[in-house]
C-alpha cells in the first residue's frame, strides 16, 4: 500500500513549508492548490524533484518543497 501525505511546517515567522511525498507526477500540484489558495496564493519558491515529472505509474516516491508567505519574513 503506497501512503500519500502532505507535510505542513510553519515557522516562527509565519513562512509555511508544504512538502508533498507518495504522489506522482502533476497531482501533487492539483492536490495542493486549494491549500496553497487558503494560505494566501504567493509563492515564494516550487522546488519539484525528478520524480515529479515521473509517470504515476513508475512507483517512485516523490517530495516536493513549496514556500508560501510573504517576502521578507
Amino acid at each position: 500500500m503506497r501512503v500519500e501525505e502532505i507535510e505542513v511546517t510553519i515557522d516562527r515567522q509565519g513562512q509555511v513549508v508544504v512538502a508533498v511525498r507518495g504522489i506522482k507526477g502533476a497531482a501533487c500540484l492539483a492536490l495542493t492548490k486549494a491549500l496553497e489558495q487558503a494560505l494566501g496564493g504567493q509563492i515564494l519558491q516550487r522546488e519539484m524533484t525528478a520524480e515529479a515529472l515521473e509517470s504515476p505509474s513508475t512507483g517512485v516516491e516523490d517530495a516536493n518543497h513549496l514556500e508560501i508567505g510573504k517576502p521578507g519574513l
